[in-house]
């Protein structure tokens, strides 16, 4: 097995905390969000069929191919109809991805965006009327969503052991994000409570070896 990242003792236990390697992409699990993109080199967000941005938001805004409209004002459309973010890709000794953009002009651009239409809105959240407020709650949870995969994209996903006495005991994989706010304390939250006064099992080990 790999080095690990990052071990300590707890409560008479060790904690291993390991990179995780085959780890499945968050977009494999439910989101509320689709996520498109477009790039030459990677596979990224969602599979879709659009061959462009502009054939995405024509027909995201139900607009004909006829309709001499700009980017911008195909953009407005589609918000009519769903609530939709811009996604940009950084590409510099890894991946980096956000829905605000990067200061770096040259390794870095829109790669896509995410989106959830109004009517799955209304669906998800059991209204009849997409408010602003509604509509702010919904951007959050997809710059929530984008977050969460760029730090798949970064490689920042891990799994945890945990050892007594040199044998592993527990173990659970595929914490996405920093392990000291995600996966480290899952892992504490694992370890078998001692009752008070118990002493730890080598320690009783060597109380009977020698008495």
């Amino acid at each position: 097995m790999q080095d690990p990242v990052y071990e300590e003792a707890y409560q008479g236990h060790a904690i291993k905390i390991y990179h995780d390697p085959d780890s499945e992409s968050p977009r494999d699990w439910c989101n509320l969000g689709t996520l498109i993109c477009w790039h030459r080199r990677y596979r990224l967000g969602d599979s879709h069929q659009f061959e462009s941005p502009e054939v995405f938001l024509r027909d995201l805004a139900d607009v004909s191919d006829k309709s001499e409209l700009s980017m911008d004002q195909l953009r407005d459309r589609a918000e009519r109809k769903a609530v939709i973010l811009p996604v940009f890709l950084f590409d510099h000794s890894g991946l980096a991805m956000n829905t605000i953009g990067f200061h770096c002009p040259w390794d870095s651009g829109q790669v896509g965006y995410v989106y959830v239409t109004l009517e799955v809105v209304r669906t998800e959240f059991g209204v009849k009327r997409v408010t602003k407020a509604l509509r702010a709650k919904a951007e959050d949870i997809l710059r929530g969503e984008i977050v969460t995969y760029a730090a798949y994209l970064g490689g920042r996903v891990y799994g945890y052991v945990i050892e007594q006495d040199g044998e592993e005991i527990d173990a659970c994989w595929g914490f996405v994000g920093d392990y000291e706010t995600g996966c480290l304390p899952e892992a504490r939250q694992a370890v078998p409570v001692r009752s008070p006064g118990q002493i730890p099992q080598s320690a009783a080990a060597q109380a009977q070896a020698h008495p």
